[in-house]
């Protein structure tokens, strides 16, 4: 029996904001930049206190570069999005499974440190990797859900 924490909503959540965020922002920095100068325009004041004779200040100039910016930015948020929703622990019956790159042997695990699980949420393991060295793994509950049936499997492995 194998058990799954998904990406935790948090993170999913914050992907989002930071996406609707740079659309916003690209938007609103556009339309003062390009769009307030036009009679129409309801920001038609913007215009006329950053460029009276025509020729733009700093700040007309930021808001017509800055929506660039944030397209991109938003776009690479987009991209670290669809990258990251995939993303989970695994933990099946011989090994702890992360990204489904990385496996942990639970005869490598020396110990796990759950004192702040509670309080923190994030507990550690300490593991001997494949060249001998010892590596302490952070497994926070802001990046995965369902990580407290992670621990109980673990310790019930471990013991």
């Amino acid at each position: 029996m194998s058990i799954e924490a998904p990406l935790s909503k948090y993170k999913r959540t914050n992907f989002k904001i930071g996406l609707v965020a740079c659309i916003i922002f690209a938007a609103w920095f556009g339309y003062d930049g390009y769009l307030s100068k036009y009679e129409w325009s309801h920001r038609r004041s913007f215009y006329e206190k950053h460029a009276p004779d025509g020729k733009p200040d700093d700040t007309m100039i930021f808001n017509r570069i800055a929506p660039i910016f944030l397209v991109i930015a938003a776009a690479f948020l987009t991209i670290r999005f669809w990258a990251a929703k995939d993303k989970k622990l695994l933990a099946d019956e011989n090994e702890l499974i992360v990204h489904d790159k990385e496996r942990i042997p639970y005869d490598s695990i020396q110990k796990i440190d759950k004192t702040h699980f509670s309080s923190k949420g994030y507990f550690v393991i300490t593991y001997k990797d494949t060249d001998g060295t010892e590596v302490n793994r952070k497994l926070s509950d802001r990046k995965y859900d369902n990580l407290a049936a992670i621990l109980d499997h673990l310790v019930a492995k471990i013991s």
